[in-house]
């Protein structure tokens, strides 16, 4: 059950919460106002919630910089500024934009703290006052009011903010971030220690550049409820211990087929993770023609010659992760995989493949017509290729392309980065929140992919997309747990198979 007040911490969050885009925070505020039985009582919960984060958060700090901009989110900042200044801190507000049209809302916030006896200086160079001595700043600048990039006194103002040096809490989502996609509206946002999502939870402070800027998040819903969500933030649920009677052969197979001249330890890799996440049987088809060899660390891979050219009940029989290290020759193996496997994970060059052939990207989308699913694993890279456009573009709305590429491909994507997509047709989007830096290294996608494959192995009637959420889940916190991410130091791919491997029941 999802609690209907607040402030909650949501970092390290133990369900799946709802996530409601611009549109959908509007509307929730319309229908909270309109069912207010007092004027102004929306904007007085919220400052008032943002007051008492900021004395939880920072109960040190003894001079507080608000900057407030021109709009409502601005108004939630004037009376947190008051509430601030009556608990004995000295408070300083630099009003940017203008209030002379600020909405009703904000005009009446504004009154609350010039009666509180708050500082308040407006003008163009409002913020080079009042941020030299902050012990903490409040960013109620923009909030997700903002629609295009910030200019003139908005722009200098979050430069000085990000300068100032002190931890800043924002207001509903930093200033400068669109809080839809986690992208940057211009050249710069505000980076927040914390931010306070008023309302809803927006999906942008979970994806792309939005976990960098929005730092530890919190919600407080402000006792409104809001309408059916745009996305969700997805959390699995807890994957039970195996019971006693059972043996290798109720784990299910994979089959990896993978592995080009010079690339075939990524093959290993995914091998070695589908391993440890619990499938009972491996097989390693490399797709090169040097002499079969044997894992000397997993001596329980076995190495299968040309699996692929297997008949169509073997390979139906097996979860297979193809691509991995694949080089050119993944798109010579597609064809009979595309067929015939039940369940198929493809990744890398297969990815790289199906960009280039349309042919196998049409015998993709037939698949989902004959019940076989299947999940892709791309980077912002490979999903360009296969949409035709940028990573950049990409990146730009990570929650509309992953989406266009599962409703486009008939398929699950899981479109790995800061917060991780995945998508299914005609489903919402789901962004998981574990993961950091240190899993940006060579290889530990390949263990994503393997680790899915043996995840789905064991439960083959599962959803395509519960599963890839569970896998990039555990994938994340095996590298949340890694003590060396705190200095960024990258977590190796192998290193990140037995650590997955630990935090099993």
């Amino acid at each position: 059950m999802q609690p209907d007040h607040g402030p909650w911490p949501i970092d390290h969050p133990t369900h799946s919460w709802p996530l409601h885009d611009r549109a959908a925070t509007h509307a929730a505020e319309q229908d909270a106002q309109a069912g207010a039985q007092a004027p102004h009582a929306l904007m007085a919960r919220a400052g008032l919630a943002v007051a008492r984060l900021a004395l939880a958060l920072a109960p040190h700090s003894q001079r507080v910089w608000v900057a407030a901009g021109p709009g409502n989110n601005g108004g939630d900042g004037l009376v947190a500024a008051a509430h601030l200044r009556q608990a004995g801190l000295e408070v300083a507000v630099s009003l940017t934009g203008g209030s002379a049209a600020s909405p009703a809302d904000a005009r009446w916030a504004l009154l609350q703290a010039q009666q509180a006896g708050v500082a308040i200086v407006e003008g163009d160079d409002a913020g080079a006052c009042c941020g030299a001595r902050a012990d903490l700043v409040i960013d109620a600048l923009l909030g997700i009011g903002a629609s295009r990039p910030p200019e003139g006194a908005l722009a200098a103002c979050i430069g000085r903010i990000n300068a100032s040096g002190a931890p800043v809490l924002a207001v509903d989502v930093p200033s400068g971030l669109n809080a839809d996609t986690g992208a940057l509206w211009g050249d710069e946002a505000v980076r927040a220690a914390a931010t306070l999502s008023l309302l809803t939870l927006k999906p942008g402070t979970f994806t792309a550049l939005g976990r960098d800027h929005a730092g530890a998040n919190w919600l407080h819903t402000l006792g409104t409820a809001a309408g059916s969500p745009t996305a969700q933030l997805h959390v699995p649920p807890v994957r039970g211990a195996r019971l006693h009677a059972t043996n290798k052969g109720s784990h299910g197979d994979v089959a990896v087929v993978a592995g080009a001249p010079g690339m075939t330890g990524a093959a290993w890799l995914a091998a070695r993770a589908a391993l440890a996440a619990g499938a009972g049987r491996v097989y390693v088809s490399l797709l090169d023609d040097a002499p079969l060899r044997v894992d000397p660390l997993r001596p329980e891979l076995m190495a299968r010659a040309r699996w692929w050219l297997g008949t169509p009940a073997q390979l139906s029989r097996h979860t297979v992760v193809c691509g991995c290290g694949g080089g050119a020759e993944a798109a010579q193996v597609l064809p009979p995989l595309l067929a015939h496997a039940a369940r198929l994970v493809l990744d890398a060059d297969a990815l790289n493949a199906l960009a280039r052939d349309t042919s196998l990207a049409q015998q993709l989308r037939q698949r989902a017509a004959r019940g076989l699913s299947t999940v892709l694993t791309p980077h912002p890279l490979e999903a360009g290729r296969l949409l035709a456009m940028t990573a950049m573009q990409v990146q730009h709305d990570r929650l509309v392309a992953a989406a266009r590429l599962a409703d486009s491909l008939q398929c699950t994507v899981l479109l790995k980065g800061s917060g991780s997509v995945i998508a299914a047709p005609g489903t919402l989007p789901w962004i998981n929140p574990t993961g950091n830096a240190a899993l940006a290294g060579a290889g530990t996608g390949d263990v994503l992919a393997g680790w899915l494959a043996g995840r789905w192995a064991q439960q083959p009637d599962s959803p395509a997309q519960q599963v890839a959420a569970a896998a990039a889940w555990e994938h994340g916190r095996a590298a949340d747990r890694f003590a060396g991410a705190v200095h960024g130091q990258p977590l190796r791919a192998s290193s990140l198979i037995e650590a997955l491997a630990r935090g099993l029941p």
